[in-house]
């Protein structure tokens, strides 16, 4: 009996992947830098974090135009598809478990090492000795230097990004059903009202943070409260960005006549992390600006 085995497309050797690793090297460089600087005449710091920027971009954009060339050419099996499924699958698990422990040091600051500074389970020495005056109470609007912050509410701009990215949830579901139908039209409408939505979202996160530093004075020095705030929705804000990009690049292919409702993994893979990052968003909502 004769078997029939399916091609399986061997990629050749990439430069990508050391490019994307440089931009990170830099941008990890580049921003811890840049924290250290933050009251310093010297911007090295800024200048290397905006030149990882500018490579992992380059990055990014070239490595899809390879992947983009290699699908168009049909090169891509039924199991090279499913080894892009398996691979997206794990990178948003690899980004849960980011969030999570970040989430995970929040808790662990707001339910036991608040209360410890304040005296509770039996650290009344600990209280005493290294901040006398301390109120247990969270956010934390008073570092021990005496310098004060105001909490960020989350009525105004957090709601608000709050509803925009709920709504993008529902326009790139609506997207989806179009690609599965092949109504390219309302593919076009919606999924480019989803990279509307986190343009604007992304624009009114630099309006909140512009309002904290300069109305609030909750910036970096803000201590434990500051600090959290800004690691989880910078993070997020990162995220936010590496997503739009993605859902960008798809429109484009889109309206270059790409994908239909028979091959679309591009579109799903891109629809599975915005979906992630709407989930996350509302997470540290409820966390960081309600509770």
């Amino acid at each position: 009996m004769e078997q029939k085995y399916e091609n399986y497309y061997v990629p050749e050797q990439s430069q990508w992947p050391i490019i994307g690793a440089v931009a990170m090297f830099l941008i990890a460089i580049g921003a811890g830098l840049t924290v250290m600087q933050v009251n310093s005449e010297n911007a090295s710091g800024s200048y290397i974090l905006y030149a990882g920027i500018g490579v992992l971009i380059y990055m990014l954009f070239g490595w899809f135009k390879h992947v983009i060339e290699e699908s168009q050419k049909g090169l891509y099996s039924a199991q090279m598809d499913r080894s892009f499924r398996q691979g997206m699958s794990w990178f948003i698990f690899s980004e849960v478990m980011f969030f999570l422990a970040f989430f995970g040091a929040l808790f662990y600051a707001r339910v036991l090492s608040v209360p410890w500074l304040g005296g509770a389970s039996n650290n009344a020495m600990t209280y005493e000795v290294l901040w006398p005056n301390f109120e247990a109470v969270w956010p934390l609007l008073t570092t021990p230097a005496g310098d004060t912050t105001n909490a960020m509410g989350w009525q105004g701009l957090p709601l608000i990004n709050t509803i925009i990215l709920l709504t993008s949830s529902v326009t790139i579901h609506f997207a989806h059903v179009a690609i599965e139908r092949d109504e390219r039209a309302k593919l076009k409408v919606f999924l480019s009202l989803t990279v509307l939505l986190g343009v604007v979202f992304l624009g009114l996160q630099v309006a909140e943070y512009m309002h904290a530093y300069n109305d609030l004075n909750l910036t970096l020095q803000s201590g434990l409260y500051g600090n959290t705030f800004y690691l989880l929705t910078g993070f997020h804000g990162m995220h936010v960005t590496l997503g739009t990009l993605m859902l960008l690049v798809v429109l484009l292919r889109i309206f270059k006549g790409h994908l239909d409702s028979k091959q679309h993994f591009a579109f799903q893979a891109a629809a599975w992390y915005w979906h992630f990052v709407d989930v996350v968003w509302l997470c540290l909502f409820v966390f960081v600006y309600v509770l």
